[in-house]
């Protein structure tokens, strides 16, 4: 008989991974709590910010953020076969090297640079486009133009070793329409013999029987039903997966204790570690008309990466440029063309130094989850991310927006001097979708998996996503989810043999 595998979430890492393991001859049952990817919203990148809010996102809230103003910050997270990258901007980056070998220094054994890059190599070669042949809008060509006014240089390929600069965007798309790992990976195998798909159905935990996983529990109560197999894949991202361990009874003791969860396995880092990228919005109106999103073009085609210290080995910051004012929860100002003509400068922190942390606040499904990123809590945040607005109003200043354009600082606007941006930030940051390292890994003790993935404690239970990485990358993390996917199938693999 083949071996058995339940992977928990169809995103970036869990697709991957099942295309591998359905390769492989393994019997593969991929568990997803969202449905189809159905919404014409998800294949035109025009559409993405139409997925916040609609049933295609899980829709959470961080607990009042004590260092941001005391704002619950909305965290956009899919509920969808391509989870997060069926409602992300595309946006492709390898990151820094740095950052991986960081990785290995701390305990993370064979997941160095020189051991990644050949996977991203290949992921890029093989079922996944990743591409920047595509014209830019005229604003976007502009606020390039701006960006090289202000002294920064232009940088054709950021994913070739070298992240600083103003580049175009690499994503993944092919024709104008969203490609996605689960696209790319699982739907040209969904009718295969050994592949079962399952949606609609959200994990309450995974069944441990003589210290081994034997399974996962789908739903509760008279709605319950248990999926058994010889092993277990959790890939639902840095909030489910950890959220799943926890209901499992593999968490802090005390905490599960208290929840009235039979503790499995005391493991004190589940949910712990937590730390995200975050923006905070530099806002424009314009006096000539930017016109509304065209079918098949992204509202982002460039970013930048720039270092807010001299002292800083790689960037910390990292703006992302959008072709429309993103109001957000801003009152919007009207431009000469109206309030929809304009377009924001998003700064970016990309190298967070707060830590937060996920706990339960029940031992049910409906129970909301307690998501603390302790947001800015680390002055240097604060000061990172406010000079990337005070670039970022440069930026639009310059003679390629101001005078071309009409460029007008709507937000934070002339009422806020530049020595009042930390303010600003602290009321307006938001996440940039890029939560990490709730289940990390390493060799030491307190490491949730080792570095092959292996839940510490546990016999066949593995997590494979964004929730096992040390520290957050220096950019987007889709590509590395993507590696992480890459290498954990091929870990499960080895370990078989």
């Amino acid at each position: 008989m083949p071996r058995s595998v339940v992977v928990v979430g169809a995103g970036t890492s869990g697709s991957i991974v099942t295309r591998r393991l359905v390769d492989a001859g393994y019997d593969v049952t991929l568990v997803e709590a969202g449905g189809y990817d159905t919404n014409p919203a998800i294949h035109d990148p025009a559409r993405a910010g139409e997925l916040w809010h609609a049933a295609e996102d899980w829709d959470l809230y961080t607990v009042p953020q004590e260092h941001a103003a005391g704002r619950r910050l909305h965290l956009p997270r899919g509920r969808v076969t391509g989870g997060s990258h069926a409602l992300n901007a595309m946006i492709w980056v390898r990151c820094a090297a740095s950052d991986y070998d960081g990785w290995e220094r701390s305990g993370a054994t064979g997941w160095g640079w020189s051991a990644v890059a050949p996977v991203f190599e290949a992921i890029e070669n093989d079922l996944l486009p990743v591409t920047d042949d595509y014209p830019l809008t005229p604003i976007q060509r502009s606020i390039v133009d701006a960006a090289v006014e202000e002294g920064l240089e232009r940088n054709p390929d950021y994913n070739g070793g070298t992240l600083d600069g103003i580049s175009q965007e690499q994503v993944t798309m092919r024709d104008g329409r969203r490609v996605n790992t689960w696209m790319a990976y699982v739907r040209p195998v969904e009718d295969a013999a050994n592949l079962r798909v399952v949606t609609d159905a959200e994990v309450h935990s995974v069944i441990v029987e003589d210290g081994r996983a034997v399974g996962v529990r789908l739903g509760e109560g008279s709605e319950q039903r248990d999926l058994r197999a010889d092993e277990v894949v959790l890939a639902a991202g840095a909030l489910g997966s950890p959220a799943i361990l926890l209901r499992s009874g593999i968490g802090p003791r005390a905490d599960l204790e208290t929840l009235g969860i039979d503790v499995v396995r005391d493991a004190p880092a589940v949910g712990a570690d937590l730390h995200d990228h975050l923006l905070s919005p530099v806002i424009f109106t314009t006096r000539e008309p930017v016109g509304p999103p065209q079918p098949g073009v992204s509202v982002t085609q460039t970013h930048l990466f720039w270092r807010s210290r001299d002292d800083l080995a790689e960037p910390d910051t990292q703006p992302i440029h959008f072709s429309v004012p993103m109001w957000g929860e801003l009152e919007p100002r009207p431009g000469t063309h109206g309030p929809g003509d304009g377009f924001s400068l998003m700064a970016g922190l990309v190298t967070p130094h707060s830590r937060g942390s996920l706990r339960l606040s029940g031992a049910g499904l409906a129970d909301p989850l307690l998501i603390d990123l302790a947001a800015l809590e680390d002055e240097r945040d604060v000061a990172a991310l406010a000079a990337s607005v005070r670039q970022a109003r440069r930026i639009g200043a310059r003679p390629a927006l101001a005078e071309a354009w009409g460029a007008t600082e709507a937000y934070p606007g002339p009422e806020v001097a530049d020595e009042d941006v930390e303010d600003w930030v602290r009321r307006t940051s938001i996440t940039y979708h890029h939560q990490v390292g709730t289940c990390r890994m390493g060799s030491d003790d307190r490491a949730v998996v080792d570095p092959r993935l292996r839940v510490r404690g546990i016999a066949g239970l593995r997590v494979i996503d964004a929730s096992v990485m040390p520290t957050i990358t220096t950019g987007n993390t889709n590509a590395p989810a993507a590696v992480i996917g890459e290498i954990g199938a091929r870990l499960v693999l080895e370990d078989a043999d």
